[in-house]
């Protein structure tokens, strides 16, 4: 039968020796070991076969106990429990004169660290009393005797400063040197008291670490007395002011100090509550002063304000706590920049937009961000710069032939300073776009018509200022201001007549160009718009074909005159002025066998012949040789007169030609008064009158073997610009007849108000209340509307 093992394991007494502790611990073991192995189920052995263990005890009768084994045999669907080996706990017994001992080395001790005296027991011996002392329940003892030795130390200490007449230099750099010491000698105490500290006090929750302990007790008796405190306000607050007005300061004392108040928890108290009142004060003063009393420039201004907030950035990352970062930069920029946003404004946006100072410009936008609703303010004033800036262009009638590439050139830069200088912000974005269309409508339908002109001067051949890939470029520009006019139909008539002519006269620089146009047109307004437009380069391709089939009729009437005829769809082309003028008898029967030749392919169709938009190219012989001349139809009937005579007066070639008085003097101005002077004037001068006579110049000499001669006559007059005004108007007459009657078709019954709102909503161009009640009126008085019966103030509509 196997020993049965003990129910408790050997414990020393406090007394024992180590050896002794020892051999306790092995016989703990091998009981632990007795007790596994008895606990052991037998295994692969019959019942009645004896153990091999209990070979001595053979012969003797069984107990009357239940054997281990019989347990064993019992439990053996259960399966064994894991049984851990626990490390003993031995409790020594201190010698008697331990305590007595122990308490003098470690006041010795302490009293040789806080004078600043070398320590003579070492810091092992030393380490090892506290431990003994804290597991023998003597912890509070030697936590209070620290407490006093310390206390006892700060009072002394508080003492001295108290009564301290020193400078407040001085007296902060013996504070710091005192603050300094006494942070090493707390360490030294806490390295020798760490078991106090695990064994004691981190186990209880009102009881503090050595560590804060010192610093509460610093604080309680030296740092927040009242003499000692007002001095360290005064001089750390005087250390800022200093520095900040440009003087050197002692900064590692001014950093050890700060972060002395975070260490003792009354930064707050002692130091930031003071310094962000004097940050307050300081740049208030500062901002008037330099700003409003010396008219300190703008510019500067700014560079300043950056100056300061570095300055500030640097004290942060020197000794300040990050919680002081907002409510500092809050006071820098508030009061440098919030309470002067209207004067710096007034003062200085406009001067550095106009010199495009776009690195003053950032700087404003980055400084007026930090400041609340500053950025609003920068937007506005920004948005009426260029109000100001654009009216000045639009309302300028004098220049009126550059108003638009002024325009233009004004987008563009101030395009570029939001690139630059407002980090391209939709909000500033959205506000130029705002001031420009309010711009581009200031004078109702005039931006309208000169863009048209604009984009009909670029489109023009002989245009070589720009290559196709600029010219596009300008095209997209052009489209630009187009998006934000009103009066888009006014854009629309006066392109489209200047595109007719450059078709018609093959003025065009480029038809790539002009479809180019067309599709940025369609892509804006629609098919719709660009529809007539489309139908002039189809009739211009189909006029070719035309012309090469009537070349070959015309070979038969054996003339000498090549006519090439463009065939012109009415319902595409813009009206033009229709005037009857004396042909030369070839031209008449080149006409007429054209009409012939026409009629017979197209029945059903009229032709009329359009002579303002004709040109020829005339061959002309000079002493100095030949040379083509390419003239509209108007200077080749005055110039083939020259063919009878040599002279002729103006009233003769007015009668011969039947050309129309004014038109006429421009006409002999281009011939006899331009840079190509085929004909010569009597007398001289630059203005034609009706009594000068014309000579045929024989002496005419011109490098170029075919010359171009000014169509003065393709120039739009000012009753021209009436005209195409005029049938734009017409034609919005018609537009608001049309949605009144669509609008009250659908309705049946509205309220004055409400068909006025609703027109304005429908129609794409601009209209006042007053035309459209005009429009009303007139539907009213062809039978469309009727009053109500019920309500004077609604219209009924009429089927």
């Amino acid at each position: 039968m196997l020993p049965k093992a003990k129910s408790s394991s050997p414990v020393c007494d406090e007394d024992t020796q180590d050896d002794a502790s020892v051999n306790g611990r092995k016989r703990s073991l091998t009981g632990r070991e007795d007790i596994n192995l008895s606990k052991r189920p037998f295994r692969g052995r019959s019942p009645g076969k004896p153990s091999p263990t209990s070979k001595s005890t053979a012969g003797r009768p069984k107990p009357t106990s239940v054997s281990l084994s019989g347990m064993a045999g019992m439990v053996r669907s259960r399966p064994p429990k894991a049984l851990g080996i626990k490390r003993l706990s031995i409790t020594k017994t201190l010698p008697d004169d331990y305590h007595g001992r122990s308490w003098s080395d470690l006041q010795s001790a302490l009293d040789a660290i806080l004078s600043q005296k070398s320590v003579e027991a070492s810091q092992e011996q030393l380490f090892a009393h506290v431990k003994n002392m804290c597991s023998h329940k003597m912890a509070p003892k030697v936590y209070e005797l620290v407490n006093s030795v310390i206390r006892a130390r700060t009072r002394r200490e508080a003492v001295l400063f108290e009564s301290m007449t020193v400078d407040n230099d001085l007296f902060l750099r013996r504070l710091n040197d005192l603050w300094l010491q006494y942070c090493q000698e707390i360490l030294f105490i806490r390295s020798i008291f760490l078991s106090l500290d695990k064994l004691y006090a981190n186990q209880l929750p009102n009881v503090h670490p050595i560590w804060e302990m010192s610093l509460n007790l610093f604080r309680e008796n030296v740092s927040t007395t009242p003499a000692v405190r007002k001095r360290l306000r005064e001089g750390l607050q005087d250390l800022v002011l200093r520095e900040r007005n440009g003087e050197a300061v002692d900064r590692s004392l001014l950093c050890s100090l700060v972060h002395m108040t975070m260490d003792l928890k009354t930064y707050v108290d002692d130091f930031e509550g003071l310094f962000l009142t004097a940050t307050g004060a300081l740049y208030e003063e500062e901002g008037m002063r330099i700003l409003v009393t010396n008219n300190l420039p703008v510019p500067e201004y700014l560079a300043h304000v950056e100056q300061r907030l570095k300055q500030e950035q640097d004290r942060l990352v020197s000794y300040l706590d990050q919680s002081t970062r907002k409510p500092l930069i809050e006071k820098v920029d508030g009061n440098l920049i919030g309470k002067h946003i209207a004067t710096i404004l007034t003062r200085g946006l406009d001067e550095m937009l106009d010199q495009n100072r776009h690195r003053d410009l950032f700087l404003l936008f980055t400084l007026f961000t930090r400041a609340d609703g500053a950025l609003d303010c920068l937007c506005k004033a920004f948005c009426d710069y260029a109000k100001r800036r654009g009216s000045a262009i639009v309302m300028n009638t004098d220049r009126e032939s550059s108003m638009v590439q002024d325009l233009l050139d004004l987008k563009e830069r101030l395009d570029l300073i939001i690139v630059d200088a407002f980090k391209n912000s939709d909000k500033f974005l959205s506000a130029l776009r705002e001031a420009f269309e309010t711009v581009v409508n200031r004078r109702s339908n005039k931006p309208a018509e000169l863009i048209a002109k604009f984009v009909d001067l670029k489109l023009r051949a002989g245009n070589k200022e720009t290559t196709e890939e600029e010219l596009e470029q300008l095209l997209d520009k052009i489209m630009v201001l187009f998006r934000l006019i009103r009066g888009k139909d006014f854009f629309e008539a006066f392109y489209q007549t200047s595109l007719a002519k450059r078709l018609l006269v093959g003025k065009s620089a480029s038809v790539d160009s002009e479809k180019s146009m067309l599709s940025k047109l369609k892509a804006e307004c629609g098919p719709g718009y660009t529809n007539k437009m489309e139908g002039m380069f189809k009739d211009m391709e189909l006029s070719k074909d035309i012309s090469a089939n009537f070349k070959v009729t015309s070979q038969r009437l054996g003339s000498d005159i090549e006519l090439s005829v463009s065939v012109l769809t009415s319902g595409h082309w813009p009206t033009f002025p229709s005037t009857e003028v004396t042909m030369l008898p070839e031209m008449v029967r080149l006409q007429t066998a054209f009409r012939e030749f026409y009629v017979t392919k197209r029945t059903g169709t009229q032709l009329t012949w359009q002579n303002t938009l004709g040109h020829c190219v005339l061959k002309a012989t000079f002493k100095n040789g030949k040379k083509e001349l390419q003239v509209s139809l108007y200077q080749t009937l005055v110039l083939c007169l020259f063919n009878d005579g040599d002279c002729f007066s103006f009233e003769y070639i007015q009668r011969a030609t039947a050309i129309e008085k004014e038109e006429l003097k421009r006409m002999l101005q281009s011939l006899a008064c331009g840079k190509a002077r085929v004909l010569t004037k009597e007398p001289k001068g630059k203005d034609v009158l009706e009594t000068d006579s014309f000579h045929f110049n024989m002496d005419f000499s011109h490098k170029l073997f075919r010359i171009k001669i000014n169509q003065i006559q393709m120039k739009e007059t000012k009753e021209e610009n009436t005209n195409t005004a005029e049938r734009v108007i017409q034609d919005r007459q018609y537009q608001i007849d049309a949605a009144v009657v669509r609008i009250m078709k659908m309705r049946k019954v509205l309220s004055h108000q409400e068909l006025i709102q609703e027109c304005f909503g429908q129609l794409k161009f601009p209209v006042k209340a007053a035309d459209l009640k005009k429009r009303i009126e007139s539907l009213m008085d062809r039978g469309y509307l009727i009053r109500s019966e019920d309500n004077s103030q609604q219209y009924v509509y009429q089927a």
